[in-house]
């Protein structure tokens, strides 16, 4: 089964479409839920400056009521206007039925903290412009770096199916001598445990590609049971300019603070704005109807009299004195303020540190793959020739799975080279903030 297990996989693949990682960069930045999640948040900052800019808008109300009294309020009155003078007379005010509906406005005519408002809404749209930004690129990063992993270890399975296959026909040509007599078991035996171990590898390694892809799909957005193929020609190793330092003040990261400092600027600057004075306008005119019968739809031959009645006024708000709060609050504002500084400087010299280290890393792995594309084609020279001298009686058995074992060592000291390059390239592509290229 185990055996069997790589063809199927293979067969699979086959079945699946192309994914090159230009096509799985794309299909995430539409499908993944971070990233749909980063560009509401963009929709939603022009919902926030909306409801900013509504305070600086005059606002409109209606309003309706209708009062029943039961039992009226007696007040205390001089007789003199009952032309009873020198007593008090307890007369009842107002009528049974009261009923009234008018309309109300009410304009800000000068509030800084409005205004403050307005300007820190729109840096808020623009903080996540950038946000977006910064998910969009961590989203192709992960993609980057999965899809070369899911790369290597396919490549890893190519070269253990190709041993295996080697290993078979070696172990073939012993059992042929074993049966003629011109064998040792011991040897038969040694072989077949050997091509059992290769394909004990052979199964970790196909579960490991089945789980490295399955991880990419996730971090795709895409169906889990959706076949992918990785086209060989993906993974190559391309020159790159290590000389010129990058500007890293333009990288996501950097430009996310700076938007983050800008917002806690204009908080301090509206929390300030508290010290100011407030003028507003207000403006409403209603209709009131009175009698001893409901007013609605009555006349004045019922007992029922509407009238209606009018107000504009100008409102001054004036602070004078808030038990020192607002001094706090500016304060704690201030410290807000400090300590963003204080991670944007700290921030800058970790993306230069990103740079370097991915430059380091590259010229490293350029070193180490040139040293081991040679080293591959020595081991498979010598396992080629250990081969031959076996079947001629010229090399032990022992000598002959030595040199299996060092070419395949060597291979995968290749292929891991080769994927220590590729993610040291999307670090270095990542510190120059030119993720977004991959999509192209």
């Amino acid at each position: 089964m185990a055996f069997l297990a790589a063809p199927t996989l293979r067969a699979q693949q086959a079945q699946g479409e192309v994914l090159t990682l230009k096509d799985a960069v794309n299909y995430a930045l539409k499908n993944k839920a971070d990233a749909k999640k980063a560009k509401l948040e963009v929709e939603n900052a022009e919902y926030q400056i909306q409801e900013v800019r509504a305070r600086a808008l005059p606002n409109i109300a209606g309003s309706a009521g209708l009062t029943y009294n039961p039992i009226l309020q007696q007040n205390a009155l001089p007789g003199d206007f009952f032309g009873a003078p020198g007593t008090t007379i307890l007369a009842p005010l107002g009528q049974k039925w009261t009923s009234n509906a008018g309309v109300n406005l009410t304009q800000t005519i000068f509030d800084q903290a409005v205004f403050t408002g307005l300007q820190a809404a729109r840096t808020t749209r623009e903080f996540y412009q950038v946000n977006a930004q910064l998910t969009e690129e961590q989203v192709i990063e992960r993609v980057a770096n999965n899809y070369y992993q899911v790369y290597v270890q396919r490549e890893q399975l190519r070269v253990l199916d190709s041993t295996y296959k080697n290993t078979e026909e070696v172990r073939n040509v012993i059992k042929g001598q074993f049966d003629n007599g011109l064998a040792r078991k011991i040897d038969l035996d040694r072989m077949t445990v050997n091509l059992s171990n290769i394909n004990t590898q052979r199964q970790t390694l196909i579960n490991a590609v089945a789980l490295q892809e399955n991880t990419l799909k996730f971090y795709m957005g895409m169906p889990i049971e959706t076949p992918i193929v990785i086209p060989d020609t993906q993974f190559t190793v391309t020159p790159l300019n290590l000389e010129e330092m990058p500007d890293t003040t333009i990288r996501s990261e950097y430009q996310l603070l700076k938007k983050q400092e800008k917002l806690y600027y204009y908080n301090r600057k509206a929390i300030v704005a508290e010290y100011y004075p407030s003028l507003s306008m207000s403006a409403g005119y209603n209709y009131l109807g009175q009698g001893p019968e409901m007013p609605w739809f009555k006349k004045p031959a019922d007992g029922v009299y509407w009238t209606d009645y009018s107000t504009i006024s100008a409102n001054l708000k004036i602070p004078i004195f808030s038990g020192f709060g607002t001094r706090a609050r500016v304060r704690q504002a201030t410290i807000d303020l400090k300590k963003t500084e204080e991670d944007i400087k700290d921030t800058k010299l970790s993306l230069d540190r990103d740079y370097k280290n991915a430059a380091t890393q590259i010229k490293n792995s350029l070193i180490t793959i040139s040293n081991q594309r040679e080293n591959v084609k020595l081991a498979k020279e010598v396992m080629d020739d250990t081969q031959n001298n076996y079947q001629n009686g010229l090399a032990t058995l022992t000598d002959l799975l030595d040199a299996e074992n060092s070419y395949i060592e060597a291979q995968n000291n290749y292929t891991n080279a080769l994927l220590d390059f590729k993610l040291a390239e999307v670090q270095l592509i990542k510190a120059k903030g030119e993720l977004k290229t991959l999509t192209n």
